[in-house]
């Protein structure tokens, strides 16, 4: 039976092994490198990436992470495509094909129909003098003098080799396309970080007629009746379009503590001017941060020229997931 200190020490010597490995890899770039990045940003089509096994797992993951990251990418399994899934693959596109013996027969069989198309193709394996990367029109070595499993048969650190190969492929194509984290975001439309960088106020904030407003002369009591009637906790003081102020809970409660007559007084008395504002166009989660420095539930957005465009409550941030 392994004790505790047994089990941490095979975990430790995994990671060892599979650092060890990366750090190899390393020794072996060159401008094999250059070139793979070079063929696919001059492709009209789509990278297909395809591998069997292990290899296919990663392949898979390595066509999410370019597809992800400005590169229109997908995978193939190279059984299914001798199966009609290469009709998936135009003379348009580049391929590739990962392999850690470089002589997988699901992928090898796909390379005179991949070479009749006149398809480019990028092999990652490690061996450099097999059929598959001395097929291909661009190879990259990914091998590794052993694998972390002890009786050195399970893909284990091939496999992280040929991931950190297909991350650095994504992560340089990324960087020579120029692509933004806005980019990134039109990808993951779903996500946090979709929201936080595509969400704006245009999106969320209350428009036209439910915006609450009054003008400078309206009493207090009309003011508390406009608040009612639209149900964001304040209300715009407007000369036409233009925002003179605003009035909230918070000045409500200053001002009652002089006891007003709520039919004589006017809201152009109380109001606290100004107020804050965002422009159009402004991200969401800026509101947020501005409402959360100023501990505000609500922020109005204005155009160039001072005027209402509408009400950003705190709420409706909630509500679409910015936190």
């Amino acid at each position: 039976m392994m004790t505790a200190d047994d089990i941490l020490a095979s975990a430790h010597r995994t990671f060892q092994m599979e650092s060890d490995a990366i750090g190899e890899l390393r020794q072996h770039l060159d401008h094999s490198f250059v070139r793979a990045c070079q063929l696919l940003l001059s492709i009209e089509g789509r990278v297909i990436v395809t591998g069997m096994g292990k290899s296919g797992h990663i392949a898979n993951k390595l066509a999410a992470t370019l597809a992800s990251t400005g590169t229109p990418a997908f995978y193939v399994h190279p059984a299914e495509a001798s199966h009609g899934d290469m009709g998936m693959i135009t003379a348009k596109d580049a391929v590739i094909a990962l392999s850690n013996s470089g002589t997988t027969p699901e992928v090898m069989t796909l390379l005179p129909l991949l070479q009749r198309l006149g398809v480019p193709l990028i092999s990652i394996t490690g061996n450099a003098d097999s059929s598959l990367a001395t097929s291909a029109s661009v190879h990259l070595f990914a091998g590794v003098k052993t694998e972390a499993c002890p009786l050195d048969l399970a893909p284990t650190s091939s496999t992280t080799a040929a991931l950190v190969m297909g991350d650095a492929l994504a992560i340089a194509l990324l960087e020579c396309r120029g692509f933004t984290a806005e980019d990134f975001a039109f990808s993951h439309p779903g996500g946090a970080l979709g929201k936080r960088l595509l969400l704006k106020v245009d999106d969320v904030m209350v428009k036209g007629d439910d915006i609450p407003r009054v003008t400078p002369e309206a009493t207090l009591g009309e003011a508390l009746m406009e608040i009612t009637a639209k149900g964001l906790g304040m209300t715009t003081i407007t000369r036409g379009e233009e925002l003179l102020g605003i009035f909230t809970d918070g000045d409500l409660r200053r001002a009652l503590d002089s006891r007003p007559d709520i039919n004589e007084v006017r809201i152009g008395q109380l109001m606290s001017p100004g107020g804050r504002t965002l422009p159009e166009g402004t991200l969401a989660a800026k509101a947020l941060g501005t409402m959360e420095q100023f501990r505000i539930s609500s922020v109005v957005v204005t155009d160039a020229n001072n005027r209402i465009k509408g009400v950003v409550q705190l709420l409706s941030l909630l509500k679409a997931g910015l936190a």
